[in-house]
């Protein structure tokens, strides 16, 4: 495994780009610690899969620098990287039994049969295929598959990294969590640097020590799960973790009071203090988990009207309205509303976020 850094990257597929709109990545330096378990996650074209090929070397950037453990490997060709990558689809020779196709890089790098059936069998019996060694791969099931494509980048010692370019996308849901859980176990018993791009929330959050974000060829963000759930440092990030995501209401800051129209809602001195270093277009950000409604006013809480309840398992999402905006609370299903009832909300102080111009200012 190796320590990599990508530093100043950018790429566009035009030959002459005039303007950051010609860039599917926009210029960015980004570091993967060895033996780290990354997700990068976005939308489609948000510009992962770009980022992804650049380090791979199946794409030259059109500027920038990559190293692995100190050493410029900008120039090289990806079999000179020593990456391995697992695709969207399995790929494996399907007339091959499940042996074969784990020996296949190791022979084809002329290495000693009994150092290839050695290593066969150590990858075998990490990934719970033993048993399935002396079949064809044909009637093995897509996870099954998957982990076999898995298992022949992990049975080259000299990988730098592996890259799983969407590898659940073909994967039914009810076994994905299966596979997804035996990835991260993967990565926890052999601290393998694994870099995992995925579009879906819980597939990164779930398998990640660090999540990086990207939206428009930009990373928003990186840092834990807990950090871009609890302290997203753009409303964007706000809004794309999270089921349902962040509520962001429009409003003005006077004093220690965040006004939502002629709603006052108390915010942390703090808070206040820096929105003044920050002046732009503002929203109250507050996550619906920590939105608190009661049936009758209480102490520091509001008014307003439910527009509209779903029911969703062992919980409801209450749809409300403060002045002309809607927000959105997240409760047990033991609490009793109804829609069209006036209920009162409280947001509590710790848990509301202020942005300006879409960027937090703490």
């Amino acid at each position: 495994m190796a320590q990599i850094d990508m530093n100043n990257i950018a790429h566009s597929y035009m030959k002459q780009p005039k303007s950051e709109s010609d860039y599917a990545l926009n210029e960015l330096s980004i570091s993967w610690q060895n033996g780290g378990a990354y997700s990068l996650l976005g939308p489609s074209g948000c510009g992962k899969t770009t980022l992804l090929n650049i380090l791979s070397g199946l794409l030259y950037p059109s500027q920038g620098k990559i190293w692995f453990d100190g050493k410029d490997v900008t120039d090289l060709k990806p079999k000179k990287r020593n990456i391995a990558q697992v695709f969207q689809f399995p790929v494996i020779y399907d007339t091959l039994t499940v042996f074969d196709n784990l020996a296949f890089p190791l022979r084809n790098r002329k290495l000693p049969e009994s150092h290839v059936r050695k290593r066969v069998l150590e990858v075998g019996e990490m990934l719970d295929l033993k048993s399935e060694l002396n079949n064809r791969a044909s009637g093995l099931t897509a996870d099954i598959k998957q982990i076999i494509s898995l298992g022949r980048g992990l049975v080259r010692e000299d990988v730098a990294v592996i890259l799983l370019d969407e590898p659940l996308t073909v994967i039914d849901p009810h076994v994905k969590w299966i596979l997804r859980r035996r990835l991260k176990q993967i990565h926890e018993q052999f601290k393998l640097t694994m870099i995992f791009v995925t579009h879906d929330q819980t597939e990164a959050m779930t398998f990640a020590e660090q999540v990086v974000l990207m939206k428009d060829g930009v990373i928003l963000q990186q840092g834990t799960p807990e950090e871009l759930f609890e302290k997203p440092e753009h409303t964007y990030v706000g809004f794309f973790i999270g089921d349902p995501g962040i509520n962001l209401i429009p409003c003005k800051v006077d004093g220690q009071n965040a006004w939502v129209e002629d709603q006052p809602i108390p915010i942390p001195a703090a808070l206040a203090g820096n929105v003044l270093k920050s002046p732009g277009k503002l929203k109250l950000g507050i996550r619906p988990a920590y939105c608190e409604m009661s049936s009758q006013d209480v102490s520091g809480s509001f008014p307003a009207q439910v527009r509209g309840i779903d029911h969703l398992g062992d919980f409801r999402l209450v749809k409300a309205r403060l002045a002309n905006h809607d927000f959105v609370v997240k409760v047990p299903l033991g609490e009793k509303v109804s829609s069209d009832e006036k209920v009162w909300f409280h947001f509590p102080k710790e848990r509301i976020q202020i942005f300006s111009n879409e960027k937090s200012v703490g």
